[in-house]
């Protein structure tokens, strides 16, 4: 944590004696005091179609907090999308001052060795749910869920925990909205995934039958890059793994080791000259010359994220989650030609999809995934919550636990995965529209009156302020059919609509 923040921190909490649920409470109120809440008037659409802002906050934000709609409204969704495009711009105080306690997020990784797994695992995935919450920086945010599935990394996995930290950090939010030749780089060079994928391993043989370790580079063709379709083969695999022969992470050093200046940090990336293979590779067609040593893992990642088939994975991938399980080729094909010009910048690929008359199509498409439909509940209602363990359970009990999957392709999108956890979303839409999921707070009645201050028309438009239409007669009726007002907002967090976008 740096020292501004620190000493910020120790300012709102009365020289840092306050208990954490008390600075909580404080943090609470400064939200609600500088905005961070539900306003005391709010707007709806009135017609019966999904409207297009409110589509719009579905798929590029994590769904809509009390008066984004109004705001995008205003400013235009054009506006919006460039505002969002630049993330730097955006103030995001309050936000961070919610997880501003999560000290180990900060650590390079040889100091994280220095906390507890336990620690680690909590504060990394309540950071993460606490940012989809509150973040003004959703495009950010929603891009950071899709490149954390793409290079997943599992926490459970050897040491993996301490290192996910600063691969979040340092590889996933620094580059998601940025180049993606930068974020594979960065990815291949990145302590957590070379750990995970084994490629802290990878060196040269003593005996010449010997074979380098193929995990990561196999799954830098078929995953992240090319894709398992892609047109490589199993020598481009063999030739990729030996231009990445050498990179290695130190995971045993100790403290007194970590004294001696000419020896790599624990926990981070170096090259041994010494376990590189230094000889001619051929990839994909291209020649990479002997004697390349470090360099060699820049011209394989150059030549793997240049090559239009990973133009056409990606592109695939992105209209996949933003717009339909089976996006139009035309899209793909467009979004796939501007990945090939722009070398792969990620801002203007989301442009040309968020801007699409295909992606204003296909409203109402998409289940929500667990992460996606807890957070846009949260958001709907204007929650207060510190992401405590009794939310986090309704995650991992609907299957979408923080960085637990443990396969390198990521939690599905595909919808089939998830049907099986319905009941598990019914259970938690009634407990946040009634209070009862312990240490998150809601205030359904300042909600309904936000909206109308005559009960009557309340139902309708809260209606409309969580699915984004009007209700149609007989939705309307079903719900004001429910004994009390918390149920017809259960009903309504439940309801097929709300879960999906």
């Amino acid at each position: 944590m740096n020292s501004t923040r620190r000493s910020l921190l120790k300012t709102f909490t009365l020289g840092g004696a306050a208990s954490l649920t008390s600075c909580e409470r404080i943090t609470t109120a400064l939200s609600q005091q500088f905005g961070q809440g539900v306003p005391s008037s709010l707007a709806v659409g009135d017609g019966v179609k999904i409207d297009d802002d409110f589509h719009l906050l579905n798929r590029a934000a994590f769904g809509s907090w009390p008066g984004d709609w109004s705001r995008l409204k205003s400013m235009g969704r054009e506006a919006w999308i460039e505002e969002q495009l630049q993330p730097e711009s955006i103030d995001n105080t309050l936000c961070n001052l919610r997880d501003g306690s999560f000290e180990s997020l900060q650590f390079e990784p040889g100091n994280a060795y220095e906390f507890d797994k336990e620690v680690l695992r909590d504060e990394i995935t309540r950071h993460t749910l606490i940012q989809a919450v509150y973040s003004k920086r959703q495009l950010l945010e929603v891009m950071v869920e899709f490149w954390t599935d793409h290079l997943n990394i599992d926490l459970e996995k050897g040491d993996c925990v301490y290192l996910k930290p600063s691969d979040d950090r340092e590889v996933i939010r620094a580059h998601a909205l940025g180049n993606f030749h930068d974020l594979i780089i960065a990815s291949a060079k990145s302590p957590a995934m070379l750990t995970y994928l084994d490629g802290r391993d990878n060196k040269v043989r003593a005996k010449s039958k010997d074979v380098p370790n193929e995990n990561y580079a196999r799954e830098l063709l078929e995953l992240h890059t090319l894709g398992v379709s892609g047109g490589y083969t199993q020598n481009d695999v063999y030739e990729a793994a030996r231009c990445l022969t050498g990179w290695t992470v130190d995971l045993k050093r100790n403290l007194l080791e970590d004294l001696n200046l000419f020896k790599p940090a624990r926990g981070v990336t170096y090259f041994k000259k010494e376990w590189h293979d230094d000889g001619e590779k051929k990839v994909l067609g291209h020649t990479i010359p002997a004697g390349g040593g470090a360099q060699d893992i820049e011209r394989l990642v150059d030549i793997v994220c240049s090559h239009r088939s990973t133009g056409h994975y990606l592109a695939t991938k992105l209209c996949h989650r933003f717009v339909s399980y089976n996006p139009p080729e035309a899209l793909v094909k467009r979004v796939a030609d501007q990945f090939i010009a722009t070398r792969g910048d990620i801002k203007s690929l989301l442009r040309l999809i968020l801007k699409s008359d295909e992606f204003y199509a296909s409203q109402g498409q998409l289940l929500k995934r667990p992460f996606r439909y807890v957070v846009s509940a949260l958001r709907t209602v204007g929650a207060d919550t510190y992401a405590h363990p009794p939310l986090m359970e309704y995650l991992h009990r609907m299957g979408q636990g923080l960085f637990q999957y443990p396969t390198p392709d990521g939690y599905p999108d595909e919808e089939a995965p998830w049907m099986g956890t319905l009941l598990w979303r019914w259970n938690f839409a009634f407990a946040i529209a009634s209070n009862q999921v312990p240490t998150v707070k809601c205030n359904p009645t300042m909600l309904r009156k936000s909206l109308d201050k005559d009960t009557k028309a309340q139902t309708a438009k809260l209606f409309a302020h969580c699915i984004g239409r009007h209700p149609l007669e007989t939705e309307l009726k079903a719900i004001e059919n429910l004994s009390n007002k918390d149920e017809m907002l259960g009903a309504m967090l439940a309801s097929p609509a709300f879960q999906r976008c």
